[in-house]
């Protein structure tokens, strides 16, 4: 087997999983199982108490999450497997239906406008089907950087980076980095033209 998926019995999954590195969640015991639940249950909580008190959703969000600025807005239903591992600008609205999955680092710049039913998914299982049937994964990081409109229902892969001011079109799937100051669209997103006209 690959050096990369060699067992580390000094490091826990978490640790792994910050890092970068390859890591196990379903054969490695309960350390993320642990982890993703107890964001889940945070994300219920939000979503249930939100018609009631959009103020206080607000809050429990400001503590869920690693970092959030002033001005959040969002509306629910949300859907994250680890809080801590989701930092979000000022002035951010965040339409209904945002999932973000896996444990990869995802930043969300500031004045970021994010469409109903965004997907922002961080991990990647590994290619080789018997490495994959041993449980290995890793979490690559996602990077929306500041003012960029993301439209409904786009999905976005791991590792990838928005550049700031950029905009990407409903519907769209994408899978590598986006310049700033750009509008991106398609399945799989490519720059369609400059913004800096606009």
């Amino acid at each position: 087997m690959d050096a990369a998926f060699d067992e580390d019995p000094d490091r826990s999954e978490f640790d792994k999983l910050v890092a970068g590195d390859w890591f196990r969640y379903r054969h490695a015991g309960p350390e993320l199982a642990e982890r993703t639940a107890a964001t889940q249950a945070a994300c219920r909580a939000i979503n249930e108490i939100y018609p009631k008190s959009p103020r206080r959703a607000n809050e429990l969000m400001h503590d869920l999450l690693d970092a959030c600025g002033h001005n959040l807005d969002f509306r629910p239903p949300i859907y994250m497997d680890y809080g801590e591992r989701v930092r979000i600008g000022d002035n951010v609205f965040i339409n209904t239906g945002l999932l973000i999955l896996g444990g990869g680092l995802v930043t969300i710049g500031s004045d970021c406008l994010i469409g109903p039913d965004v997907r922002l998914y961080t991990p990647n299982h590994a290619m080789d089907p018997h490495v994959r049937r041993e449980g290995w994964e890793r979490a690559l990081p996602i990077t929306l950087g500041s003012n960029v409109w993301i439209g409904g229902s786009v999905v976005v892969c791991p590792g990838v980076t928005i550049g700031d001011n950029a905009v990407v079109g409903a519907g769209s799937v994408v899978t590598k980095d986006i310049p700033p100051g750009v509008l991106a669209a398609g399945n799989p997103a490519r720059v369609i033209r400059s913004l800096a006209e606009h």
